[in-house]
């Protein structure tokens, strides 16, 4: 008798269609309703369009001095995102600065 292939989804991948069909309900509910956008100024419809906007993140070894890390993370989980916003407001104030 021939042996089956068993044929699993992961979790991974649940996740990822619910996050996808989450981000297209989200999405259907933006978009105007009527006119070019939808009654609302081109502002508003940039900051609306913005929320959604995720940038490339890109894995990289970085090495910190120990009391920067723990200043960071003693406000708990997600320092690096804490960490990322921080360096990203620095950037921004640059390029304000530079024009």
């Amino acid at each position: 008798m021939k042996k089956r292939k068993r044929v699993t989804k992961s979790r991974k991948d649940a996740r990822s269609r619910a996050r996808s069909a989450a981000a297209k309900a989200s999405i259907a509910r933006s978009r105007p309703k009527s006119g070019k956008h939808g009654g609302l100024s081109l502002r508003a419809s940039m900051t609306e369009a913005l929320k959604f906007y995720r940038p490339i993140k890109n894995p990289v070894t970085l090495r910190l001095d120990a009391d920067v890390i723990a200043w960071f993370k003693k406000d708990g989980r997600r320092y690096q995102t804490r960490i990322n916003a921080a360096l990203r407001r620095v950037m921004e104030r640059e390029m304000r600065s530079a024009k």
